[in-house]
């Protein structure tokens, strides 16, 4: 009997390595058609709404608390004044909160949009317009550099064969396959515009709910690990959720706000210097902030090259603003703001903005920063675990010169003859 539970094991370890194995292949080696995948895409197509109110109600908790804080003062400033207790129910008090909150937001929104959206539209039309005479300027430049400089023409002749090539060969085929397929893409855009705003109203009602019942969710969420879990690990699990929260929640929204603030100021500033392209230079350069370390170039070389055909005076300008708004933001605004929500040192910050970057874009550069801290507090925990568990420093200093130090002694095990 024993011998035949020991021949299940191993045929259902065998079953299960196999499983994931397809699994493995299905997801990373087929060609954009794999049913998991599938799965996965069409399972977050149907959970949008959902996953849009949590994120929602994620960064809008801290403005309800903070609404809630300040009323109950109130009520307290009422109290002392009248010389009587007044009582405020808690559900109207929740719901005040999220009222409040959702008002503001819609109100700030309307805003930003009913300012940025005109300017944007201006901006972009005015620069359709120019881009025949920014051609004609940039050919003019070009012409001339290569006139003045026989050697550099050279090169540019060979380069300009084999450019003509590309073009006749490979852009212009693709150029007419783009132009045919264009108003397919324009539908298929105009279509996820109406998705998205769809499920970004169902997502706003779905994060009312969150709010109104965030204390009940996240009881019932302790209870259910508590249920499944022995004590001891249910409680290490909450905890290492209360510092994920902490981690992530420290980042997001405060590299939001900073990139908002960022975005303003650099408004503020090119109106200033009357810089051209004021609105669409500072969304991008707003946006852009979002992603730590490489946003800042990201943003601002683009934004570069198109203030450089219009004035080259007013590029360098710009450039010198951007210094000192990121040195503002770098020193002043950014600390204050994050602090050191993340732990990790500037390295660690440019491998996680990396690998983030390789496998989700543009998301993935911003979020794999706090996945990342999230890895090192583990596994910072785990190797501190197991050194305790031999007795051994924590400190990584200890260990630099470690292996030329002597090994500690070993007890002496007695001998027949010695007892």
């Amino acid at each position: 009997m024993k011998k035949h539970s020991i021949y299940i094991r191993w045929g259902l370890t065998v079953f299960l390595a196999g499983c994931a194995l397809l699994i493995f292949y299905d997801v990373f080696y087929r060609d954009n058609s794999g049913t998991v995948q599938a799965f996965f895409e069409k399972l977050f197509s149907v959970l949008a709404p959902i996953l849009y109110g949590m994120g929602m109600a994620y960064l809008l908790a801290p403005i309800v608390n903070f609404l809630e804080r300040n009323i109950l003062r109130l009520r307290d400033a009422l109290e002392k004044k009248r010389g009587k207790s007044i009582r405020v129910h808690k559900g109207w008090l929740r719901a005040a909160g999220i009222f409040l909150t959702w008002a503001f937001m819609l109100v700030l929104l309307y805003l930003l949009f009913a300012m940025l959206v005109p300017e944007l539209v201006d901006s972009v039309t005015t620069l359709v317009n120019n881009l025949e005479s920014y051609y004609k300027t940039t050919y003019d430049w070009v012409s001339g550099l290569l006139s003045d400089n026989p050697k550099l023409a050279e090169l540019a002749g060979s380069f300009y064969n084999e450019a003509s090539q590309w073009l006749t060969t490979k852009l212009l085929p693709g150029l007419q396959t783009a132009v045919t397929n264009f108003t397919g893409s324009l539908v298929t855009g105009v279509w996820s515009i109406v998705v998205f705003a769809k499920n970004f109203l169902i997502g706003i009602i779905v994060s009312v709910y969150l709010l109104a019942a965030k204390e009940k969710s996240a009881a019932r969420c302790c209870k259910l690990l508590y249920g499944v879990l022995p004590e001891d690990k249910a409680a290490f699990t909450v905890r290492g959720f209360r510092r994920v929260d902490y981690i992530f929640s420290g980042f997001v929204r405060g590299k939001l706000l900073d990139s908002l603030i960022i975005g303003i100021l650099c408004f503020i500033g090119c109106s200033i210097l009357k810089m051209p392209y004021t609105p669409l230079v500072s969304v991008i350069v707003g946006v852009t902030n979002v992603i730590p370390f490489f946003g800042p170039f990201l943003g601002a070389i683009p934004c570069a090259l198109l203030i450089l055909l219009v004035s080259p005076l007013k590029c360098l300008y710009f450039v010198i603003f951007i210094f000192l708004l990121q040195q503002l933001d770098g020193n002043v605004i950014g600390p204050k703001i994050l602090g050191d929500s993340t732990g990790i040192s500037s390295i660690w910050v440019i491998v996680a903005i990396l690998i983030g970057g390789g496998f989700g874009g543009v998301l993935g550069m911003f979020l794999g920063v706090p996945i990342f801290a999230c890895l090192q507090v583990l596994v910072r925990w785990l190797l501190n675990t197991r050194l305790k568990k031999k007795n051994m420093p924590l400190a990584a200093s200890e260990y630099l010169h470690r292996d030329q130090q002597a090994p500690p002694s070993q007890p002496e095990k007695k001998t027949d003859n010695d007892k």
